[in-house]
Formats: structure tokens, C-alpha cells, sequence
């Protein structure tokens, strides 16, 4: 199970050829920890939370539309509530931000109240009428409308709005949206200008229209530069080098025009009051977006005359991975796979995370009366065990798609005949990663958690020490999560490059990362280049993605200036851009990086003698000649005549 003490026995290396399990125990361990996360979820659901959670409870206890048993020391507690079905607060308005919660006493009652209600001789009839009695058990539809001081506390605030119940969860939400006028007051406490608050909202939802429009935009774009890296590949380099400079210069061109068309609009006064508070706006972000683009347009163009010359050897990367993706399409769609996946785990993790809110034994609180439930003991340790598995598994799905994508390519560059590969190369590696490898998985994605769980610890308690005295802590602090990030990035790294060693010779991960480090240092330079000039690359694909979404932003959004601030509406499609634009160009990404291993590989132990043929493609073999003319030298591979073969561990 550890990186060491695994043997070693030489054999020829056959990539391909032969096939078996890996890393089986931390298989059987990753299986008995999702056993465990099962586990958690049936617990609540065999306990009673997961019903409590669907159908609601009451203040007392009381499970809605159940029959209840005693809860001691609560003597409304314990009632049959078969008829009561839904969950209805006195004061569903009252909402607690900082506990995120509704601050009032819920009851199991039979119906909703769907109409307004404004008198105690409302209520009395609704509840004779109905028989769902809105004020509490211990009070009688009779004694509503006598004048006692019980009503004030035991009955719902006067008028009831109406409201009906939530799909799935039984609760009666008020159908008019000014009972939340009190929510949007607390919200804006925490900006200090409410009036700018406001316009930007307005802005939002004056432009929802432009924003869904502009983020479809990033989704086509995003799908376009897949085509065109698939078929203009070798001149991608030169292609986003040109397109960046004019997209950058001429984006901050247009910025500092309509910084000053809007400026002049805003001198000319010619526009109302509220007109003119919008302008403002825009006139200050206008010149925050070109002071901004013009220091990056600067610092692009000096990185990019530096970078010039480094680019031979990721242009015929490039090449050859454009004729992955023309062989292997389906590449394209592994980040919809992905985040489908991830999706539908998240949901899964949050459903039981609230299941576990509403498990444990039922707690009164002696000052309000009303019963909570807390787990307690080692019961607590569960949502703890909860959150680990939140980062293990969500890792080892995000390792599933580099496993899939590596074996798919590895498939590619060593078969010399293109037409003799599989049917569909996506699902034979997606079967062969299934069958041997989920336990190399399981122990990759399981040292990102072991790395990724003291980070986020750290990360929180730098957040509690702001504002703190003790500078020096925070300072401490902050430089610890720095360096766990970067030993996050490397580990990551290194983990890519070992599934990529696993998917060649199905070693176990240990001695695939012991392998693949071994040649990436051999390569250093070279890994360099790649990891310098290919991923600024592919970070100039994202970043024309994200300007031509924000150009056609600001055009469309030109149009509604009098109206409109472009503040978020901006920030909104930005963001979503970059991640559509990220989530694409890493599949890219992590073709080349498989790539150049295959490459490095290859012309470490081959020399395209007779026996020896490389099996590169003539892209990649044009620079190996062009680099053997510059005299260099290939790596040594030990006594030179025989193919040294890579060192092959236990399954262990």
C-alpha cells in the first residue's frame, strides 16, 4: 500500500500488451469508505431525519403528517399528526441571516391558508371551515377571538398571507413576494450603500436576457475553439497569438472610447436623475475595466515577445493533438460526463448533509421552549467523515476523467496503425480504467484529500483571524496554505503523469509516479517549455474566449445605458466564460501533458533503428530530426543496444 517497498522486476516493455489489476487493497479501502458513506446516509433515514426534513416538524417535535411518540419534558409533544401534513409558521417573514433559519414557531397543520387573513374571526372560521387549526395545539379555535394575552404569542402575526405548499417539502411559503421585504432589508445592512445595491440588482434583472444570451455565447465559443484546435492545431500557436494581440489591444481600445462617449453623455446633462446616478456608475467602471485591460494588454504583449522562440516542440504537440481529437471526437464531451457526474454527487452529498441536520436526539431549549434535534458523541464525527468524502470522491471522479483521457490517448500514440484501433477508444479505456485501475485512482485522489483538508482547515482559521491583532498568526497562517497549495498543484501534476505511466504499462501508482518523475526530470527543459509556453497557450484560448463574450457584452449592454449598470451583468458572464472556456481547454491540456510523456517515453527508449521504431507521429519526428541537426543528444538508456524497460512494482 506505501511508495515504498514495492519490487521490481524487469520485463521488455510492451505498452498495451499487457493488462492487470492495480493497487487492489486501496481499492477494497475506497470501497469500504463508500460502504461507510452509505452508511450515513441510511442513518438518518432509518432514525427518522429524513422524514423529518420532507415532511417537516413542528416547534414540539412533532413529525408532520406522522403519529408522534412523547418527547419528556415537552407536553405538546407526542400527537398524531396523520391529518397535518404541512408545516406552517406564525411568522414566516422573521428570517434569521446569521443562523439561516426561520425565527418562529412552526406547526403540523391540515391545509394552507390560501387567501389573506387579517382578523382572529379569520382565523377562527378558517379553522372551523377546514380544520387546520393556524394557532397553537393548546388553544382552541373558540378562544381565538377572545382577548387574552395567549394570542399574541400562540397565534400567527396578523394579517396571514397566503401561501401555499412547496413541492417535495410540505411547507407553507407565502405566495407574496413583499413578505420578504424584511429579508431584503437585512441583506442590504451589509452594504453600506443600499441605492448602489439597488441599481445593481436592477441592472441584473434589467439584463438577464443579455446575460443568458451572452453565456450561450461562451458555450458556442468554447465548443468552436474545440473545432479549431482539432483542425488548425499546428497553427494555434500563431493563430491566438495574433487574434490575443488584436482582441487585447483593440478591447482596450473600445473600452477607453466608450469611457469617454459615456463621460461626455454624462457632462452633457442630458439625462434624468436616476439616469445620471447609472451613468455614473458606468463611467467609473468603464474606467476601471480600461485601466485594467491596458496593465494586462502591457504585461501580455512583454510575456509573449519573451516566449517567442520557445514554441517548436509545442506547436508539433499541438499538431499531433489535433489529430487526437479528430480521431477521438468524443474527447469533447468528457467535461460534460465530468460535471454531470459531480453534479449529481453534490446533490446527493448536500441531501444527506441536510438529512443529517434534522438526525439526533430532540433538544428543548429552556428559554424558547421549541425542540431542535443534535447529534451527540461520537455521532458528531459523521459529518466530519461526510465532508472527507465530499473531497475524496469528488477527486477520484475528476481522476476517473484524466485516467479515461490518458488511456484513450496512450491507445492513439502507440498504435502504429491508426486503423487497427478500437471502435470506440473512449469507452475501451473507460472499461479498462473500470476493470484494473479504480484502486490507482482511489490512492491518487486520496493524497490530493490528505493535502487538500489541512488547507481548507487553515484557510477557514485565516478567515476567523481577520480583523484580529495578531498579525503575525495570519501572516503564518496564509504562508501554510500557500505552500499547501502548491504542494496540491504539484502532487496533481504528478498524479496525472502516473495514470498516464499506469495507462502505458499498468504499473500501481507508486511505481508509475516513481517512473514518470524519473522522465520528467530527465526532460526538465522540455517540461518547461510545455508547461510554460503550452499552458499560456491555452490560457490566451481562454482568455479571447472570455473577451469576445465580454466585447459582445459591452455592445450589447451599450444599448441600455440609460438604465443599466454594467458592473455585474459583466462580472456574471466574465466568470461563467472563463470556467465554460477552462472546463474545455483542460481536456486539451491534459492531452498534451499525456502526449509528451508517450514522447518522452518513446524517444528514451527507442532510436528508430530497425527493432526500434519510434512510434511517433511525423510531426513529432520532424522536430526529433531537426533536433538531432542542433546536436542533441538523446537520454541515455543504459547500455544503449537493448530497450531498458520500465520498472514494474506489485499491485500493491
Amino acid at each position: 500500500m506505501g511508495c515504498c517497498g514495492s519490487t521490481e522486476s524487469k520485463r521488455e516493455w510492451k505498452p498495451l500488451e499487457e493488462h492487470s489489476c492495480t493497487d487492489i487493497p486501496w481499492l477494497i479501502i475506497f470501497t469500504l469508505f463508500c460502504i461507510g458513506m452509505a452508511c450515513i446516509c441510511g442513518y438518518p433515514i432509518a432514525t427518522g431525519g429524513a422524514a423529518r426534513l420532507v415532511f417537516g416538524y413542528d416547534s414540539y417535535g412533532n413529525t408532520c403528517g406522522k403519529n408522534n411518540t412523547k418527547i419528556e419534558g415537552v407536553p405538546l409533544s407526542g400527537r398524531d399528526m396523520t391529518e397535518n401534513k404541512f408545516v406552517f409558521f406564525l411568522d414566516p417573514c422573521n428570517i434569521d441571516l446569521i443562523n439561516r433559519k426561520i425565527k418562529s414557531i412552526a406547526l403540523c397543520v391540515s391545509k394552507c391558508p390560501s387567501t389573506e387573513l387579517t382578523t382572529y374571526s379569520d382565523l377562527k372560521q378558517f379553522a372551523l371551515n377546514n380544520g387546520s387549526n393556524l394557532c397553537s395545539y393548546d388553544l382552541t379555535p373558540t378562544r381565538y377571538t377572545s382577548y387574552s394575552s395567549e394570542r399574541s404569542t400562540k397565534c400567527p402575526k396578523l394579517p396571514v398571507p397566503p401561501s401555499k405548499s412547496v413541492l417535495l417539502f410540505r411547507r407553507c411559503i407565502p405566495t407574496d413576494i413583499s413578505c420578504y421585504t424584511q429579508f431584503a432589508k437585512a441583506f442590504m445592512t451589509f452594504v453600506s450603500d443600499n441605492t448602489v445595491l439597488q441599481r445593481v440588482i436592477s441592472g441584473v434583472m434589467a439584463s438577464k436576457d443579455i446575460i443568458i444570451g451572452l453565456c450561450i455565447l461562451a458555450l458556442v465559443l468554447s465548443l468552436i475553439m474545440m473545432v479549431v484546435i482539432r483542425y488548425i492545431s499546428q497553427l494555434l500557436v500563431w493563430i491566438l497569438t495574433v487574434l490575443v494581440i488584436i482582441g487585447s489591444t483593440g478591447g482596450t481600445g473600445v473600452l477607453w472610447w466608450f469611457y469617454v462617449d459615456h463621460r461626455k453623455a454624462l457632462n452633457s446633462n442630458t439625462t434624468s436623475v436616476f439616469g445620471k446616478e447609472v451613468a455614473s456608475d458606468n463611467v467609473k467602471a468603464l474606467l476601471f475595466y480600461a485601466i485594467g485591460a491596458t496593465i494586462f494588454t502591457v504585461v501580455l504583449l512583454l510575456v509573449m515577445f519573451f516566449m517567442r522562440k520557445r514554441v517548436a516542440l509545442t506547436i508539433s504537440l499541438f499538431h499531433v493533438a489535433g489529430k487526437v481529437f479528430i480521431h477521438l471526437p468524443l474527447l469533447v464531451l468528457q467535461p460534460f460526463w465530468t460535471f454531470l457526474c459531480l453534479i449529481l454527487f453534490w446533490i446527493y452529498w448536500i441531501g444527506v448533509l441536510l438529512f443529517l441536520g434534522t438526525t439526533g436526539t430532540p433538544v428543548k431549549n429552556n428559554s424558547t421552549g421549541v425542540v431542535g434535534y443534535e447529534m451527540q458523541g461520537p455521532l458528531q464525527f459523521l459529518v466530519w467523515y461526510h465532508v472527507v468524502g465530499l473531497i475524496w470522491i469528488s477527486e477520484f471522479i475528476l481522476a476517473f476523467q484524466q485516467m479515461t483521457i490518458a488511456g484513450a490517448v496512450v491507445t492513439y500514440y502507440f498504435t502504429r496503425n491508426k486503423s487497427q484501433m478500437p471502435a470506440t477508444p473512449i469507452i475501451s479505456s473507460m472499461a479498462r480504467t473500470i476493470r484494473y485501475h479504480l484502486g490507482t485512482l482511489a490512492k491518487g485522489s486520496f493524497i490530493i484529500t490528505l493535502v487538500k483538508i489541512p488547507r481548507l482547515i487553515l484557510t477557514y482559521i485565516h478567515s476567523q483571524l481577520k480583523g484580529k491583532e495578531n498579525a503575525c498568526a495570519r501572516c503564518m497562517v496564509k504562508a501554510c496554505v500557500c505552500c499547501l497549495w502548491c504542494l496540491e498543484k504539484c502532487l496533481a501534476y504528478l498524479n496525472q503523469n502516473a495514470y498516464t505511466a499506469t495507462a502505458i504499462n499498468s504499473t500501481s501508482f507508486c511505481t508509475s509516479a516513481r517512473e514518470a518523475f524519473l522522465i520528467l526530470v530527465e526532460n526538465a527543459l522540455r517540461v518547461a517549455a510545455i508547461n510554460t509556453v503550452g499552458d499560456f497557450v491555452l490560457f490566451l484560448g481562454k482568455i479571447l474566449i472570455v473577451s469576445c463574450t465580454a466585447f459582445a457584452g459591452v455592445l450589447a449592454l451599450n444599448y441600455q445605458r440609460d438604465y443599466t449598470v454594467w458592473v455585474l451583468p459583466l462580472l456574471i458572464v466574465c466568470v461563467f466564460a472563463f470556467l465554460v472556456a477552462h472546463c474545455f481547454l483542460s481536456v486539451f491540456e491534459n492531452v498534451v501533458d499525456v502526449l509528451f510523456l508517450c514522447f518522452a517515453v518513446d524517444t528514451k527508449y527507442n532510436d528508430g533503428s530497425p527493432g526500434r521504431e519510434y512510434y511517433m507521429d511525423k510531426a513529432l519526428m520532424e522536430f526529433v530530426e531537426n533536433s538531432k541537426k542542433m546536436g542533441w543528444k538523446k537520454p541515455d538508456d543504459g547500455d544503449g543496444r537493448e530497450m531498458k524497460p520500465m520498472a514494474r512494482g506489485t499491485s500493491a
